[in-house]
């Protein structure tokens, strides 16, 4: 496998308010309670490269000899040592209330069998180095991994639905919470860093920020 693959950074982050922000009180009106847990229902969408593309790559069976293209994965390996293999879960309900992010690489998840599951995910929200400068960036907090981020507000959550012969990467920085599943258990291959979770899994709690956990509601 190369290691040479090229990948763009995330895009810039967007000035967010701390508060007055009309897209988070549309989920979060009564966020005001406080200690009361609240649910938050989300409809999946199918992945697809259309629907997916915010978050990072939806790669589908292509023909044997087709060479590689834009419709292939998208990789960014090259920060460490590559570790492909497969994942074994138990127990992994359609909900959540963490999503994570990894800032060193691109993230590749596919079922074992081609067998349903869904993924929520966030927009990437890695600060580049002039917007940690940026005094006016609000919101934005250090990982214990060393790089800035600004933390995914409730609007910007979604999820996914990813069934067949399929696979998704996700791109560099994009939180994920998941794979979850009807199943009471699930095979699903992993490609990543050898050190990924490790030394690069930055985690965002909405119940301690926001008291919210979020329901996938299908």
């Amino acid at each position: 496998m190369s290691l040479a693959l090229s990948f763009p950074l995330p895009p810039s982050l967007h000035r967010r308010r701390r508060r007055g922000n009309p897209l988070c009180r549309s989920r979060a009106s009564a966020a005001a309670s406080v200690g009361v847990m609240r649910e938050v229902k989300l409809k999946p969408i199918e992945a697809t490269p259309e629907t997916f593309r915010d978050f990072g790559q939806v790669i589908e069976a292509s023909p044997d000899g087709d060479v590689f293209g834009p419709k292939d994965a998208q990789l960014d390996l090259s920060r460490g040592i590559p570790r492909f293999y497969i994942m074994h879960l138990e127990d992994r309900p359609l909900k959540f209330s963490d999503i994570t992010h990894h800032a060193s690489v691109t993230q590749c998840l596919g079922s074992i069998g081609g067998h349903p599951w869904y993924l929520g995910v966030a927009k990437p929200s890695i600060a580049a180095p002039g917007e940690v400068k940026d005094e006016a960036t609000e919101n934005l907090k250090q990982s214990w991994c060393g790089h800035f981020y600004v933390p995914p507000a409730l609007d910007d959550v979604y999820v996914f639905r990813i069934s067949g012969s399929k696979f998704v990467k996700l791109h560099w920085g994009t939180w994920h919470a998941g794979p979850l599943f009807r199943a009471d258990k699930m095979d699903f291959y992993n490609l990543e860093l050898s050190n990924t979770n490790v030394v690069d899994h930055t985690l965002h709690s909405f119940v301690k920020e926001n008291e919210v956990v979020f329901l996938i509601d299908e």
